[in-house]
């Protein structure tokens, strides 16, 4: 059951300082093409499964997610957001030991496949996951896929956490592609 923004968004607040490795400026151009980029900060692991809720609200089938931050940042803190705000059937947790999980949603809505690249050396170990062949119909979260998970959709939404000094965290949202160029991707 997603979640309306204004009730689940509330404790993060905007903020211009980029996550470490993120684009500095909000429009910048990657490689696939324009870039929609927002920069949220999350207070507390409950704001960042907030997020996680908004963004799931925005995703449809074929969406791929790559979050890329230091350990303890609250990438899986965040895909347990969305894994909430998509419905999906049991408990959301890091598949560092098993590399990839699938998370079915009830009815009429898209499963979770959550997976965890940290063990990964390089893009032909992603493709050996065959993630292509449910991507279509899928929201795709790819942990510690920077750099090797760019190859499996054209459109993406590239999330970065950076986990600051006093335990905020500074999140930038970078939407790549044609899919993300007119999606609000920050919280109202």
């Amino acid at each position: 059951m997603r979640q309306p923004v204004d009730q689940c968004c509330e404790p993060m607040t905007e903020t211009t300082r980029p996550a470490a490795g993120a684009a500095a400026q909000p429009g910048a151009r990657t490689a696939a093409g324009a870039a929609n980029t927002a920069f949220v900060t999350a207070d507390t692991d409950t704001a960042m499964r907030a997020l996680g809720r908004h963004l799931a609200g925005l995703l449809r089938p074929g969406d791929l997610l790559i979050l890329s931050g230091p350990l303890g940042a609250g990438k899986t803190t965040l895909t347990q957001g969305i894994g909430e705000g998509l419905g999906v059937r049991g408990r959301v947790t890091s598949p560092t030991f098993v590399i990839s999980r699938v998370h079915p949603a009830p009815a009429g809505g898209p499963s979770l496949v959550h997976v965890d690249a940290y063990r990964l050396g390089d893009s032909a170990e992603v493709d050996d996951l065959d993630l292509d062949s449910s991507l279509a119909d899928s929201v795709t979260v790819v942990e510690w896929g920077e750099g090797v998970a760019e190859e499996l959709a054209e459109d993406r939404l590239e999330i970065t956490i950076a986990r600051h000094p006093d335990d905020t965290r500074g999140v930038t949202l970078t939407g790549v592609g044609a899919r993300w160029a007119d999606v609000a991707l920050r919280p109202e």
